[in-house]
């Protein structure tokens, strides 16, 4: 896998452009103001995503994991400290800086997350936008408690946590509702990847935005994005090499963006 990886990695240097490569007036708001890193920008709001994450990093309970998706690429064992599961799988100061200024930027008033993990991810679009409603599914019992605890101390109120397999509580999560922004990061592997895809397609406006976490984590993950990128709903994308990041607008011409951010 680390072979795989590190072509992929290859890959997405060679083929990937900064700003000037950006030719899309919408695809150059969107990298300007929610995914160009900016020292400046949002310092108050990563500084309470930087004690969030203190709290976990000093966390040194250990607790059982039941992982209903493809696992973690560094840490394999049922039994994990909270602190290593924040530092080896948990979402990257980087990125947690940039999801909190795409929510500032695109402003969804209907949130979904497929994996909440201990909430590095959640609580980073919940102070994007305290008025947003987010709706995470998390399969694991114990993280789920770790993770709604610590919202509990950090007052962020705009989070409920369904917790079990996403069988059962992806239905009624999607029942009756529209999502503008879903962050799928709950399952790297192909077919229920694909299968989530499909079933939030009914879902969501032309205006929403999906977000795929670890779309090069492996083989199942890249055939998959190559199969999102590629559904006729689907106008534009924005591979980061990190995340790949769907747009439905209608008005969009269908272009393909490989940007280093």
């Amino acid at each position: 896998m680390i072979i795989q990886q590190a072509y992929y990695f290859i890959k997405f240097l060679v083929q990937s452009n900064n700003a000037h490569g950006i030719h899309s007036p919408f695809v150059y708001r969107l990298y300007d103001s929610g995914l160009k890193p900016n020292k400046n920008k949002n310092k108050i709001l990563f500084k309470k995503h930087l004690d969030f994450r203190s709290d976990l990093l000093k966390n040194e309970t250990y607790i059982h994991i039941q992982d209903f998706g493809a696992g973690s690429k560094k840490l394999n064992q049922d039994k994990r400290q909270v602190n290593q599961i924040a530092s080896t799988a948990g979402l990257s100061k980087k990125c947690a800086k940039q999801l909190i200024q795409l929510i500032q930027f695109l402003q969804p008033q209907n949130i979904l997350e497929f994996g909440t993990s201990l909430g590095l991810a959640t609580s980073a679009m919940a102070l994007g936008d305290k008025k947003a409603d987010i709706i995470t599914l998390e399969g694991c019992p114990n993280t789920a408690k770790i993770a709604r605890d610590i919202f509990k101390k950090y007052e962020l109120d705009n989070i409920s946590i369904k917790e079990g397999d996403f069988k059962e509580t992806l239905h009624s999560a999607l029942e009756n509702k529209i999502f503008d922004f879903i962050y799928f990061d709950g399952n790297h592997k192909k077919k229920p990847t694909l299968e989530y895809f499909d079933l939030c397609l009914t879902h969501k406006t032309d205006q929403s935005v999906f977000i795929f976490d670890d779309i090069h984590w492996s083989k199942e993950m890249n055939d998959a994005w190559k199969t999102i990128k590629n559904h006729p709903e689907v106008t534009v994308t924005i591979d980061t090499y990190q995340w790949g990041i769907v747009f439905f607008r209608k008005e969009q011409p269908k272009q393909h963006f490989i940007l280093r951010v």
